[in-house]
């Protein structure tokens, strides 16, 4: 019976998916307010019945009580993050809100599947890093000093690389993360958004090329730190927000030529400074002819089972071995999540991620004050990229770069930053709106005919005439000519 239950969970599962994407881009289309939002209980339904849904086959596989606990928990999380962006937010986009909420029930999902110890933690991670957040859309909305904070951003960002490079130890061949009180903390997933900051800040008013260069060697700055600890993934996140930005303030295609020649000369330059590099560039081209080998095509091969043994509905939920796949939880998630719950499922997962993205790229296009523009245009950025490295690392169309997946993979201090990064948005979303309501006051204004005033010592004021007004000596014209007539 389990077996039939396991087996036709995996298509339920795989329709709620599906309606929920289809939701995702019909709600762009629907123009009454009130059709909108019945699209976004629809999609709020959807996630909660996937959710109950999984966790139940979980608890039928394993008989293990936490399922239930998790799924309780999981539900509280939807509902209470669903009330509180409805009391102090009630402008925010509840599509940005749906969708930070059905990824990270998805990584909930896969994790307690993996380890249930990890998920709990990520759980406590996302609900302290969703209630900071909370404060994070009044500040971008009130806080009109922002702007003129930007080598304070430059400053606090090569600061805490710098801390980083030397206090780190090595994990996996790179310094990526410090231990404070038993608490790790991967920084740079900060820096990535003080560094939208500083080149949005130092780029809104002045595009000379005096400007841009400063602006490059501050960000030079940063990449060369992260090289130097040998985060090469993040590194090249920070590189192609800042080209995207540069490209956007300027509209000067040289300088975008310019930055990709330089990204290429370093691509070059890292393939043969470290070997971890060309590790990971033998393994992309033929993974299995390195599989036994040490730092090796291991890692790849399993993961590219693992996608081919899910197929296009997956296997169900504890019915495959993501347990094989190393480092499963963490660079490795999308394809525990094809062999699971399948390929289809794991497209509509990406069209999730493409739906935050359009809608950050339609707010930054919609923003009059460029500072804001290129804040959301470079948070969009780094997000999406981060999506596209760590999926075409997982089915080997680019070599590994280490980058996991936002919201979904297990760990705290990309959970927090990109939450953090939502909240922002979330703030540049109602600043706009904002403006909208204030151009529509002012239009309505403008359009509106003034009220003629009061006569004021027996005389209307010339004004009133324009609005059809007579004034007292006109009527008094018209009645004298009209007794003579008579």
């Amino acid at each position: 019976m389990v077996t039939v239950i396991v087996n036709l969970s995996r298509y339920l599962i795989l329709i709620l998916m599906l309606l929920y994407t289809l939701q995702c881009f019909s709600v762009f289309g629907k123009k009454n307010e009130e059709d909108k939002r019945n699209v976004m209980r629809k999609q709020i339904v959807s996630t909660l019945f996937m959710d109950f849904v999984a966790f139940l086959v979980m608890y039928l596989q394993t008989e293990d009580i936490w399922m239930g606990y998790g799924c309780a928990a999981v539900f509280g999380y939807i509902i209470g993050v669903q009330v509180l962006y409805r009391i102090f937010y009630p402008k925010a986009s509840l599509l940005l809100v749906n969708n930070m909420c059905m990824l990270l029930s998805i990584g909930f999902i896969i994790l307690a599947r993996l380890d249930m110890d990890s998920a709990r933690k990520q759980y406590l991670i996302a609900v302290a890093g969703t209630l900071i957040s909370l404060v994070v859309p009044v500040i971008v909305r009130k806080v009109r000093s922002l702007k003129n904070l930007t080598w304070l951003y430059a400053v606090a960002g090569i600061g805490m690389l710098g801390v980083v490079l030397v206090l780190a130890t090595v994990s996996r061949g790179a310094k990526l993360s410090i231990e404070i009180g038993g608490i790790t903390f991967q920084l740079s997933e900060v820096v990535k958004i003080t560094f939208v900051f500083f080149v949005a800040g130092i780029l809104r008013k002045d595009t000379s090329f005096r400007n841009v260069a400063v602006a490059t060697v501050v960000s030079a700055a940063h990449v060369l730190i992260l090289v130097a600890s040998k985060d090469l993934g993040s590194a090249l996140v920070f590189f192609v927000a800042y080209l995207v930005m540069v490209y956007v303030a300027t509209k000067k295609l040289r300088y975008a030529a310019a930055g990709l020649a330089g990204g290429c000369v370093a691509s070059v330059g890292a393939y043969y400074l470290f070997s971890h590099v060309r590790q990971r560039v033998i393994t992309w081209k033929d993974p299995f002819a390195v599989y036994n080998e040490v730092g090796g095509g291991y890692q790849v091969a399993q993961s590219l089972f693992a996608v081919g043994a899910g197929g296009w509905f997956g296997m169900g939920l504890f019915e495959g071995t993501p347990e094989k796949i190393p480092i499963a939880k963490k660079d490795f998630i999308f394809a525990a999540i094809c062999e699971e719950m399948g390929g289809l499922f794991c497209i509509c997962m990406l069209l999730v991620c493409m739906s935050c993205f359009l809608m950050i790229i339609n707010i930054s296009m919609r923003m009059n004050n460029r500072f804001y523009k290129l804040i959301a245009l470079g948070l969009g950025a780094e997000y999406a990229f981060q999506v596209f490295l760590t999926v075409g690392g997982s089915v080997n169309f680019i070599p590994l770069t280490g980058i996991t997946l936002p919201l979904v993979a297990y760990g705290g201090s990309s959970v927090i930053a990109t939450i953090l990064v939502f909240a922002i948005i979330q703030g540049l979303y109602i600043l706009r709106e904002d403006e909208g309501e204030q151009i529509e006051k002012q239009k309505h204004k403008k359009d509106k005919p003034k009220k003629p005033t009061k006569p004021r010592g027996g005389k209307y004021r010339k004004e009133d005439e324009e609005y059809g007004e007579k004034s007292l000596e006109e009527k008094i014209r018209e009645q004298t000519e009209k007794s003579l007539n008579w």
